[in-house]
């Protein structure tokens, strides 16, 4: 795949992570996992605290993740297969990276580690779809 689509994907898959976290975590979620992660202990920055210049560059980094993976090395084109691999990959880094935090930190508790590894992996996948979908135009 040409390097010009990787990368186009790989922006517009940062823009939609962006977007969903913004929906998923900083809307939907966030009174439920105030209740079971560092928000409770003044961990967690308010919104007016926010960062959101290393907001978006991490994000990028996972638009950029995955159109890599499908545009290098999966030859993943189509927006099913970008949801799905996507949530699959979503599940598996959020899923080490949650019980890795979840055995070292006070930072969640269970009950948070399983909400965020569904949402992650309705994000990552969501996010993978778009990709996917922008890999095959």
């Amino acid at each position: 795949m040409n390097a010009r689509k990787i990368i186009i994907a790989g922006l517009v898959g940062s823009v939609i992570a962006y977007l969903l976290g913004w929906l998923i975590w900083g809307n939907l979620l966030s009174d439920i996992m105030e209740n079971y992660s560092g928000s409770a202990t003044g961990v967690m920055r308010s919104d007016s605290e926010m960062l959101h210049a290393p907001l978006a560059i991490g994000h990028l980094g996972f638009g950029f993740l995955l159109a890599v993976i499908f545009g290098r090395w999966a030859s993943i084109s189509t927006f099913s297969t970008g949801l799905i691999a996507g949530g699959a990959i979503g599940f598996l880094s959020v899923f080490g990276s949650d019980l890795i935090m979840l055995g070292t930190t006070h930072l969640m508790q269970v009950e948070g580690v399983i909400i965020d590894i569904i949402a992650g992996t309705v994000s990552m996948g969501l996010t993978g779809g778009v990709v996917g979908w922008m890999l095959g135009r």
